[in-house]
Protein backbone atom coordinates (compact mmCIF):
# COMPACT_ATOMS: atom_id res chain seq x y z
CA UNK A 1 0.00 0.00 0.00
CA UNK A 2 1.19 3.20 -1.37
CA UNK A 3 1.87 6.08 2.13
CA UNK A 4 -1.31 8.07 2.27
CA UNK A 5 -0.52 11.69 1.06
CA UNK A 6 -3.42 14.68 1.79
CA UNK A 7 -1.92 16.88 -1.12
CA UNK A 8 0.53 16.15 -4.05
CA UNK A 9 4.65 15.89 -2.46
CA UNK A 10 7.08 18.19 -4.03
CA UNK A 11 9.67 16.55 -6.11
CA UNK A 12 13.09 17.20 -4.63
CA UNK A 13 15.71 17.98 -6.91
CA UNK A 14 18.83 15.53 -6.13
CA UNK A 15 22.17 16.10 -7.88
CA UNK A 16 23.02 12.41 -9.37
CA UNK A 17 26.32 11.26 -7.81
CA UNK A 18 29.07 9.61 -9.98
CA UNK A 19 27.83 6.49 -8.43
CA UNK A 20 26.06 3.12 -9.48
CA UNK A 21 22.43 3.83 -10.07
CA UNK A 22 19.86 1.41 -11.34
CA UNK A 23 17.03 1.16 -13.94
CA UNK A 24 13.90 1.27 -12.31
CA UNK A 25 11.05 -0.19 -13.62
CA UNK A 26 7.24 0.01 -13.22
CA UNK A 27 7.45 -3.71 -11.66
CA UNK A 28 9.46 -2.18 -8.74
CA UNK A 29 8.13 0.84 -8.13
CA UNK A 30 5.51 -0.56 -5.24
CA UNK A 31 8.83 -2.37 -3.37
CA UNK A 32 10.68 1.03 -3.74
CA UNK A 33 8.01 2.88 -2.22
CA UNK A 34 7.16 0.60 0.36
CA UNK A 35 10.95 -0.70 1.33
CA UNK A 36 13.34 2.60 0.73
CA UNK A 37 15.94 0.27 -0.46
CA UNK A 38 19.37 1.13 -1.09
CA UNK A 39 20.38 2.97 -4.34
CA UNK A 40 22.38 5.92 -5.16
CA UNK A 41 20.17 6.47 -8.33
CA UNK A 42 17.32 5.97 -10.45
CA UNK A 43 16.80 6.24 -14.13
CA UNK A 44 13.38 5.99 -15.56
CA UNK A 45 12.10 5.51 -19.21
CA UNK A 46 10.26 9.35 -19.35
CA UNK A 47 7.28 8.34 -21.63
CA UNK A 48 6.10 5.79 -18.86
CA UNK A 49 5.46 8.71 -17.37
CA UNK A 50 4.09 10.67 -19.84
CA UNK A 51 -0.51 11.11 -19.39
CA UNK A 52 -0.29 8.26 -16.71
CA UNK A 53 -1.13 9.64 -13.61
CA UNK A 54 -0.74 5.89 -11.44
CA UNK A 55 2.82 5.82 -12.55
CA UNK A 56 3.21 9.40 -12.32
CA UNK A 57 1.59 9.14 -8.58
CA UNK A 58 4.40 6.42 -8.20
CA UNK A 59 7.06 9.26 -9.59
CA UNK A 60 6.44 11.67 -6.97
CA UNK A 61 6.38 9.39 -3.83
CA UNK A 62 10.32 7.84 -5.34
CA UNK A 63 11.34 11.33 -6.29
CA UNK A 64 11.58 12.34 -2.69
CA UNK A 65 14.15 9.87 -1.71
CA UNK A 66 16.52 9.70 -4.90
CA UNK A 67 18.36 11.16 -7.60
CA UNK A 68 16.44 10.37 -10.96
CA UNK A 69 17.42 11.10 -14.50
CA UNK A 70 15.32 10.28 -17.50
CA UNK A 71 16.01 8.34 -20.56
CA UNK A 72 13.58 8.82 -23.19
CA UNK A 73 12.62 6.29 -26.37
CA UNK A 74 10.81 8.63 -28.58
CA UNK A 75 12.19 12.27 -29.86
CA UNK A 76 13.48 10.08 -32.97
CA UNK A 77 16.38 12.25 -33.34
CA UNK A 78 17.76 10.90 -36.32
CA UNK A 79 14.78 11.13 -38.44
CA UNK A 80 14.39 13.87 -41.26
CA UNK A 81 11.30 14.96 -39.46
CA UNK A 82 11.65 17.14 -36.07
CA UNK A 83 10.48 15.62 -32.69
CA UNK A 84 7.00 15.61 -32.42
CA UNK A 85 5.35 18.64 -30.70
CA UNK A 86 3.06 16.86 -28.47
CA UNK A 87 5.49 14.18 -27.32
CA UNK A 88 8.47 16.96 -26.73
CA UNK A 89 6.07 19.08 -24.99
CA UNK A 90 4.88 16.44 -22.63
CA UNK A 91 8.46 15.51 -21.95
CA UNK A 92 9.12 19.30 -21.53
CA UNK A 93 6.14 19.34 -18.62
CA UNK A 94 7.80 16.27 -17.14
CA UNK A 95 11.72 17.55 -16.98
CA UNK A 96 10.09 20.75 -15.54
CA UNK A 97 8.16 19.23 -12.75
CA UNK A 98 10.93 16.72 -11.67
CA UNK A 99 13.83 18.69 -12.24
CA UNK A 100 16.03 15.52 -13.34
CA UNK A 101 20.00 16.32 -13.79
CA UNK A 102 20.23 14.00 -16.77
CA UNK A 103 17.80 13.90 -19.99
CA UNK A 104 18.68 11.14 -22.48
CA UNK A 105 18.16 9.81 -25.77
CA UNK A 106 19.21 7.98 -28.85
CA UNK A 107 21.61 8.80 -31.67
CA UNK A 108 18.58 6.84 -33.99
CA UNK A 109 15.19 7.35 -35.84
CA UNK A 110 12.02 5.67 -34.90
CA UNK A 111 9.76 7.69 -36.71
CA UNK A 112 8.69 8.25 -40.49
CA UNK A 113 5.96 11.56 -40.43
CA UNK A 114 3.34 10.50 -38.00
CA UNK A 115 3.99 7.00 -38.26
CA UNK A 116 5.78 5.58 -35.55
CA UNK A 117 7.85 1.96 -35.22
CA UNK A 118 8.62 -0.09 -32.30
CA UNK A 119 12.10 0.01 -32.46
CA UNK A 120 15.52 2.65 -32.24
CA UNK A 121 16.71 1.93 -35.66
CA UNK A 122 20.93 3.03 -36.61
CA UNK A 123 20.97 5.78 -38.86
CA UNK A 124 23.89 6.27 -41.49
CA UNK A 125 26.27 8.41 -40.89
CA UNK A 126 26.13 10.88 -43.36
CA UNK A 127 26.45 14.72 -43.47
CA UNK A 128 22.79 14.58 -44.97
CA UNK A 129 21.87 12.88 -42.00
CA UNK A 130 23.88 14.82 -39.35
CA UNK A 131 22.24 18.22 -40.15
CA UNK A 132 19.26 16.66 -39.68
CA UNK A 133 20.26 15.39 -36.07
CA UNK A 134 21.74 18.60 -35.09
CA UNK A 135 18.83 20.66 -36.07
CA UNK A 136 16.73 18.05 -33.75
CA UNK A 137 19.00 18.38 -30.66
CA UNK A 138 18.91 22.24 -31.12
CA UNK A 139 14.94 21.66 -31.48
CA UNK A 140 15.21 19.61 -28.01
CA UNK A 141 17.48 21.76 -26.20
CA UNK A 142 15.78 24.83 -26.48
CA UNK A 143 12.46 23.43 -25.52
CA UNK A 144 13.95 21.69 -22.61
CA UNK A 145 16.18 24.80 -21.97
CA UNK A 146 18.58 21.92 -21.02
CA UNK A 147 21.49 19.69 -22.61
CA UNK A 148 20.84 16.45 -23.51
CA UNK A 149 22.97 13.65 -23.85
CA UNK A 150 22.84 11.06 -26.71
CA UNK A 151 23.51 7.38 -26.65
CA UNK A 152 24.57 5.53 -28.85
CA UNK A 153 23.01 2.66 -30.24
CA UNK A 154 23.16 -0.98 -31.07
CA UNK A 155 23.92 -2.00 -34.43
CA UNK A 156 23.58 -5.23 -36.65
CA UNK A 157 25.14 -4.64 -39.83
CA UNK A 158 28.22 -2.85 -41.43
CA UNK A 159 27.34 0.53 -43.05
CA UNK A 160 27.80 0.36 -47.14
CA UNK A 161 28.82 3.44 -49.41
CA UNK A 162 31.20 6.31 -49.54
CA UNK A 163 31.22 9.51 -47.62
CA UNK A 164 30.17 7.74 -44.69
CA UNK A 165 31.80 8.94 -41.14
CA UNK A 166 32.76 6.39 -38.21
CA UNK A 167 30.16 6.39 -35.23
CA UNK A 168 32.46 8.21 -33.27
CA UNK A 169 33.39 11.43 -35.54
CA UNK A 170 29.39 11.59 -35.89
CA UNK A 171 28.97 11.81 -32.53
CA UNK A 172 32.15 14.49 -32.41
CA UNK A 173 30.38 16.91 -34.66
CA UNK A 174 26.60 16.83 -32.96
CA UNK A 175 28.40 17.16 -29.94
CA UNK A 176 30.81 19.84 -30.70
CA UNK A 177 27.50 21.95 -32.52
CA UNK A 178 24.89 21.68 -30.05
CA UNK A 179 26.89 21.35 -26.85
CA UNK A 180 24.94 18.12 -25.81
CA UNK A 181 26.68 15.56 -23.96
CA UNK A 182 27.21 11.10 -24.57
CA UNK A 183 25.54 8.80 -23.03
CA UNK A 184 28.28 5.79 -23.30
CA UNK A 185 26.46 2.44 -23.77
CA UNK A 186 28.82 -0.03 -23.29
CA UNK A 187 26.89 -3.20 -23.80
CA UNK A 188 25.60 -1.46 -27.22
CA UNK A 189 28.98 -0.78 -28.40
CA UNK A 190 30.26 -4.54 -27.74
CA UNK A 191 27.46 -6.11 -29.47
CA UNK A 192 27.65 -3.52 -32.40
CA UNK A 193 31.76 -4.44 -32.53
CA UNK A 194 31.21 -8.16 -32.21
CA UNK A 195 27.81 -7.99 -34.95
CA UNK A 196 29.68 -6.29 -37.67
CA UNK A 197 32.92 -8.02 -36.65
CA UNK A 198 34.86 -5.55 -35.32
CA UNK A 199 37.20 -4.52 -32.20
CA UNK A 200 35.30 -3.71 -29.37
CA UNK A 201 38.25 -2.20 -27.15
CA UNK A 202 39.20 -0.50 -29.93
CA UNK A 203 35.99 1.03 -31.09
CA UNK A 204 35.98 1.99 -27.13
CA UNK A 205 39.21 3.37 -28.33
CA UNK A 206 38.55 5.54 -30.83
CA UNK A 207 35.14 7.21 -28.96
CA UNK A 208 37.53 7.87 -26.38
CA UNK A 209 39.70 9.99 -28.91
CA UNK A 210 37.13 11.18 -30.66
CA UNK A 211 34.76 12.94 -27.97
CA UNK A 212 35.73 15.14 -25.20
CA UNK A 213 36.37 13.18 -22.19
CA UNK A 214 34.03 15.94 -20.58
CA UNK A 215 31.61 15.24 -22.69
CA UNK A 216 30.88 11.75 -21.53
CA UNK A 217 27.71 12.10 -18.63
CA UNK A 218 26.48 9.00 -18.22
CA UNK A 219 27.70 5.27 -18.91
CA UNK A 220 24.54 2.28 -19.45
CA UNK A 221 25.92 -1.31 -18.46
CA UNK A 222 23.52 -4.30 -19.18
CA UNK A 223 23.07 -7.56 -20.73
CA UNK A 224 22.28 -8.98 -24.07
CA UNK A 225 21.21 -12.28 -25.63
CA UNK A 226 22.87 -14.34 -28.67
CA UNK A 227 21.00 -15.85 -31.39
CA UNK A 228 21.53 -18.28 -34.24
CA UNK A 229 20.95 -15.77 -37.35
CA UNK A 230 19.54 -17.29 -40.85
CA UNK A 231 22.91 -18.30 -41.98
CA UNK A 232 23.59 -19.85 -38.62
CA UNK A 233 26.08 -17.28 -37.46
CA UNK A 234 25.32 -16.37 -33.60
CA UNK A 235 23.96 -12.68 -33.49
CA UNK A 236 24.62 -10.63 -30.36
CA UNK A 237 20.39 -8.76 -29.55
CA UNK A 238 20.39 -5.88 -27.14
CA UNK A 239 17.46 -7.63 -25.18
CA UNK A 240 18.32 -6.14 -21.73
CA UNK A 241 17.51 -9.27 -20.15
CA UNK A 242 20.73 -10.76 -18.25
CA UNK A 243 23.30 -10.25 -16.54
CA UNK A 244 26.34 -7.87 -17.83
CA UNK A 245 28.94 -10.46 -19.24
CA UNK A 246 32.33 -10.24 -18.36
CA UNK A 247 33.52 -8.44 -21.67
CA UNK A 248 31.29 -5.64 -21.11
CA UNK A 249 32.15 -5.43 -17.33
CA UNK A 250 36.47 -5.32 -18.86
CA UNK A 251 35.06 -2.78 -21.62
CA UNK A 252 33.92 -0.75 -18.40
CA UNK A 253 37.24 -0.70 -16.43
CA UNK A 254 38.96 0.55 -19.52
CA UNK A 255 36.35 3.08 -19.94
CA UNK A 256 36.20 4.59 -16.45
CA UNK A 257 40.06 4.27 -16.58
CA UNK A 258 40.01 7.05 -19.00
CA UNK A 259 37.04 9.21 -17.95
CA UNK A 260 37.31 8.44 -14.48
CA UNK A 261 34.08 8.06 -12.08
CA UNK A 262 30.99 8.63 -14.10
CA UNK A 263 27.23 8.04 -13.20
CA UNK A 264 27.02 4.46 -14.12
CA UNK A 265 23.44 2.85 -14.94
CA UNK A 266 22.54 -0.65 -14.55
CA UNK A 267 19.87 -1.71 -17.02
CA UNK A 268 17.68 -4.47 -17.47
CA UNK A 269 14.38 -4.30 -19.49
CA UNK A 270 13.32 -7.54 -20.12
CA UNK A 271 12.53 -10.97 -17.79
CA UNK A 272 13.05 -8.52 -15.00
CA UNK A 273 14.72 -10.02 -12.01
CA UNK A 274 14.34 -9.25 -8.11
CA UNK A 275 15.29 -5.91 -7.03
CA UNK A 276 18.02 -7.68 -4.59
CA UNK A 277 19.73 -8.93 -8.36
CA UNK A 278 19.62 -5.78 -9.73
CA UNK A 279 21.12 -4.20 -6.79
CA UNK A 280 24.00 -7.10 -6.88
CA UNK A 281 24.92 -6.08 -10.70
CA UNK A 282 24.94 -2.09 -9.03
CA UNK A 283 27.26 -3.21 -6.81
CA UNK A 284 29.91 -4.56 -8.90
CA UNK A 285 30.16 -1.50 -11.17
CA UNK A 286 30.33 0.57 -7.80
CA UNK A 287 33.76 -1.65 -6.99
CA UNK A 288 34.98 -0.50 -9.84
CA UNK A 289 34.20 3.28 -9.81
CA UNK A 290 35.40 3.62 -6.06
CA UNK A 291 38.86 1.37 -7.56
CA UNK A 292 39.19 4.15 -9.88
CA UNK A 293 38.33 7.20 -7.71
CA UNK A 294 41.17 5.39 -5.13
CA UNK A 295 43.48 5.16 -7.73
CA UNK A 296 43.03 8.91 -8.62
CA UNK A 297 43.41 9.77 -5.44
CA UNK A 298 46.58 7.75 -4.71
CA UNK A 299 47.83 9.63 -7.84
CA UNK A 300 47.00 13.22 -6.50
CA UNK A 301 48.64 12.40 -3.62
CA UNK A 302 51.79 10.94 -4.84
CA UNK A 303 52.16 14.22 -7.90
Amino acid sequence: MKPACSQRPMAVHRPIPAAAGIGLRPLHHAWVIQQRPEAAWFEVHAENFMLHAPLREDLELIALHYPLSFHAVGLSLGSVNAPASDHLHQLRELVTRFEPQLVSDHLSWSRIADVHLPDLLPLPYTEEALHGVIRNVHRVQDVLKREILLENPSRYVTQAGTGLMSEADFLAEVVLRTGCGVLLDINNMYVSAVNRGTDPAGDLDEFLYALPLESFGEIHLAGHATVASKSGRPTRVDDHGSRVCDEVWRLFRSAVSVLGAVPTLIEWDTRIPSFEMLQQEAAIAQGMLTQIRRRGSTVAVAG
